[in-house]
């Protein structure tokens, strides 16, 4: 018995050395990509298929009711020719020119108040941060439509305090506002983050600041407004690029009215497509945002080297 229990553990410890030696001939990069096959599939399925079938479409008529045919730059040259395509494009960059600095303005001054070793600060941080879990839900922006509605809470407020009350949303003048007020109001992701820089900022640099005599503002500018320019530079280029691609709040909130003043890029796009039924001409909208948001980002990396501080290169010059 012992003399076939001794055998029966020769044969494992075979089996698993060839095992071993037949896995260890395969190159590390097959295996990896074994690994990662689930989501490389993933990815070839839904995203760098439907990217290269938009890209395809964008160079075609197509209605979704036939089957696509080919027209070569026409639509590109039909969106050059487009005059909501340019309002579009006014309404949109008005609405990031506005909204991303104020958000951004709004998160950093929410982050250095709570960025104290208070009792139940903690209570507070999350209390502020819950708008931003729906902040981009349907739910939100028809709440953010009644607030702003003729018979809304902001209305309310204005007759309280003896003033006439306003069409907010239906006047050209002030509904692209509403949505902009909307988004600075969603600062909590952006928040968060820069609450996590504040923290990586060495008290050191404070106490030096003190000794030499500096207020607060001058450690604002001196210390922590360097000190946190790469999370100011990850805020600035994520914000640009939600906004561009901004859709919910203005669909629910103001449909792209009144008179277009409100149609956001997404948001003629999504017209185009689903209104419209012209897929083609939708496809080469969002290539040419896909376009419009790397040229942004591309520019923002530049001009960065003019501002962004990076300790490791402030190391590596001395």
């Amino acid at each position: 018995m012992q003399t076939q229990s001794v055998q029966k553990n020769n044969v494992h410890k075979k089996s698993r050395s060839s095992l071993s030696v037949y896995l260890g001939q395969w190159n590390a990069p097959v295996v990896g990509y074994v690994f990662i096959a689930p989501w490389l599939i993933g990815f070839l399925v839904l995203q760098l298929w439907p990217i290269i079938q938009s890209f395809y479409l964008s160079f075609t008529e197509y209605s979704l009711l036939d089957a696509p045919h080919w027209i070569g730059s026409a639509n590109y040259e039909n969106i050059a020719k487009d005059r909501l395509f340019f309002n579009s494009l006014k309404v949109t960059f008005t609405y990031v020119l506005a909204s991303v600095p104020l958000k951004l303005a709004a998160a950093l001054f929410i982050a250095i108040l709570l960025n104290r070793s208070i009792r139940g600060i903690s209570v507070y941080r999350t209390l502020i941060y819950l708008p931003s879990l729906i902040g981009g839900s349907m739910a939100v922006a028809v709440l953010w439509r009644n607030i702003f509605g003729t018979d809304g809470f902001i209305n309310n407020l204005v007759v309280l305090f003896g003033f006439t009350p306003h069409n907010w949303i239906g006047m050209p003048e002030t509904a692209l506002s509403t949505l902009i007020i909307l988004s600075a109001w969603q600062f909590g992701s952006s928040m968060i983050i820069f609450l996590a820089g504040l923290k990586q900022i060495p008290s050191e640099l404070y106490e030096a600041s003190s000794v030499d005599g500096a207020g607060p503002v001058r450690k604002f500018i001196s210390v922590t407004l360097p000190m946190l320019s790469p999370v100011i530079l990850f805020n600035l280029i994520m914000g640009i690029i939600n906004s561009f691609q901004m859709f919910t709040q203005a669909f629910i909130v103001t449909e792209g009215k009144p008179y277009n003043s409100t149609e956001v890029y997404a948001l003629f796009l999504y017209k185009k497509a689903f209104g419209s039924l012209e897929m083609g001409y939708a496809s080469a909208l969002a290539w040419i945002l896909l376009i419009i948001i790397g040229i942004m980002t591309l520019l923002n990396f530049i001009a960065s080297k003019y501002w962004v501080f990076y300790e490791s290169e402030s190391g590596a010059s001395k």
